[in-house]
């Protein structure tokens, strides 16, 4: 029984790898093992199908350094197993916790950001991640993150001089489907957040020559079913001690959302979230394709007239692929408008929709096309933007009024077209000063930082220690509404562990943040208070009291999460 068993599992997994067309002959593949159920299993489970599928195997893993000795000795189970098994073995640390800090991110967004860096490190996107040393060594000395890799072979000739690997394959599971559609659906989300994770992610090289891949083979399978695979196998996994904790919204999700789903509503739920994500992949995936007829056709792109006459710009109103303009340097100009044009941020080109024919369209081919043109463009459209823009489409009047967008683009309704105006960079920045109001609870998306703060309420009873304790507010010591905005001169702010405020001009040079990002430095305003900084603990006379173990005030979360939280909407 034990063989017809494990046969099984491979079977299907084999089965599921050869229709999505994820491995391939002569595929040089990383699995990335945490050291849990899912990664050991699928490590396992590709050992016993690299020869039917022609695979070369080796081992990935990352230390995020967030539980001490604990994941240290993640670390060293990873590596017995790979030495047991003779495997090559790839593995890097990094400090997630200071990175968090620094970034004012959460823990799991910090450490996505250090180990999907790794993962493009090793399939050549990246810097080059060191050649490995002999059997057994240890990289000593490599700035922010450790790297070994034992026993590895170089890499072989006619590949791309940086990769290692061709593709990594992590341990995503049916379980983890579910979860993050549950999860995006709670938030608020829209179809392309309903498209939960992806079989694959391609991974670009710099050199735009090839490409690697990440791949997620174990989507159509259950935690459970991998538990049990192992324990007939006899091979032992680490169980992490976070994940058990229901002070993660995951865990929470894990724990008590889905069994009671399944208990009282639905027993096959988790393969009901799991097909909605599947459907809008396909959905999203049919939309790509009939936006990229619409942007080359019924939207025209143009040069703004503004530009006319400044070196370096020439007559580009009959080309489609006008998003990708970057002018180059003006040999002539003044030096103001120079410096304008040398800051990154969104394309220098005018865009134009038929508006007989936008009216006329579903509205959901309405919204993706003026979303559409946002992306392309740069310009950083939300849901409530676009449905300004078609009310101002659909209004009778005379052509020639204007509705003001972000980043000083504006919207020109004419008779026949509505037409996308880049601001004019001789009259203003290129990325001028922002100002938002921040809701509590909610957020506001900062376009010109491509990120999205959030505050939210966090009472006695809710786990906090999930977040970042040094960002925790004392909400009744807060003199006003929340507004988020770029510092100005003059701002000052005392973050805890310092001695006095300081100007926060100084403080951004302290760290050696480089402009434009410095200028676009996003900062909380409580009344006329600076309350948050990104990168900086908040004021130690702020800080809630539930830091120090006293449960009975309320605190008040800012934090900064990723810009896609915001951009899945529609």
């Amino acid at each position: 029984m034990y063989h017809v068993f494990v046969h099984e599992l491979a079977e299907r997994l084999l089965g599921h790898i050869r229709r999505e067309e994820l491995l391939r002959a002569g595929d040089r593949v990383g699995v990335a093992v945490s050291g849990g159920i899912d990664s050991v299993a699928l490590l396992r489970l590709l050992m016993e199908l690299r020869q039917e599928l022609g695979i070369v195997l080796s081992v990935v893993h990352f230390n995020h350094k967030l539980r001490g000795a604990e994941s240290d000795a993640d670390q060293e189970f990873v590596a017995k197993l790979t030495r047991e098994h003779g495997l090559e073995f790839y593995a890097e640390s990094g400090d997630t916790a200071q990175l968090a800090d620094e970034e004012g991110a959460g823990l799991e967004a910090a450490a996505r950001e250090l180990r999907y860096g790794f993962f493009q490190d090793l399939l050549g996107s990246g810097e080059d991640p060191k050649a490995p040393g002999p059997s057994g060594a240890e990289a000593q000395g490599l700035g922010p993150a450790d790297r070994s890799a034992e026993n590895a072979a170089p890499p072989q000739s006619g590949i791309h001089p940086l990769t290692i690997l061709d593709k990594i394959a992590t341990g995503h599971t049916l379980d983890d489907q579910a979860e993050t559609v549950l999860m995006r659906m709670i938030r608020g989300t829209g179809p392309r957040g309903l498209a939960g994770i992806y079989p694959r992610i391609v991974i670009e090289h710099e050199d735009e020559e090839g490409h690697g891949e990440i791949v997620r083979p174990l989507l159509g399978i259950r935690r459970s079913e991998l538990e049990q695979y192992l324990n007939d196998l006899k091979q032992p996994w680490r169980e992490d001690s976070t994940n058990a904790d229901s002070k993660f919204t995951r865990n929470r999700v894990r724990k008590l959302v889905l069994p009671l789903l399944e208990r009282e509503f639905n027993p096959a739920v988790v393969e009901s979230f799991s097909e909605l994500a599947e459907i809008a992949r396909d959905e999203e995936d049919y939309w790509e394709n009939e936006l990229s007829g619409w942007l080359g056709t019924v939207v025209q792109w143009s040069q703004p007239e503004w530009t006319r006459g400044i070196p370096g710009f020439d007559d580009l109103s009959s080309t489609a692929s006008l998003v990708q303009i970057q002018p180059s340097r003006p040999k002539v100009a003044e030096p103001e408008l120079l410096a304008r044009l040398d800051q990154p941020g969104p394309a220098l080109v005018n865009a134009s929709v038929s508006r007989p024919w936008l009216l006329t369209e579903p509205k959901a081919v309405q919204r993706r096309v003026l979303k559409a043109i946002g992306e392309q463009a740069g310009i950083p459209l939300e849901f409530k933007h676009i449905e300004e823009i078609l009310r101002f489409a659909a209004e009778d009047g005379p052509p020639g009024k204007e509705l003001s967008l972000p980043l000083g683009w504006r919207v020109l309704r004419e008779a026949e077209a509505m037409v996308f105006l880049t601001p004019d960079l001789r009259q203003q920045e290129r990325i001028p000063d922002y100002e938002y109001s921040l809701p509590l609870p909610g957020r506001a998306v900062i376009p010109e930082v491509g990120g999205v703060i959030e505050a939210l309420r966090v009472t006695a009873q809710s786990q906090i220690a999930e977040y970042n304790p040094q960002q925790l507010l004392r909400a009744e010591l807060l003199r006003g509404p929340l507004t988020v905005r770029n510092w100005r001169a003059g701002d000052r702010f005392w973050p805890a562990h310092t001695k006095a405020p300081k100007k926060i001009k100084e403080l951004l040079q302290e760290r050696h943040v480089a402009q434009p990002a410095r200028r676009l430095w996003p900062v909380v305003v409580s009344g006329d208070e600076v309350v948050w900084m990104r990168g900086f603990p908040v004021p130690a006379r702020l800080q809630g009291k539930t830091l120090q173990g006293k449960t009975e005030t309320a605190a008040l979360l800012i934090r900064e999460v990723p810009w896609d939280v915001a951009r899945d909407k529609l």
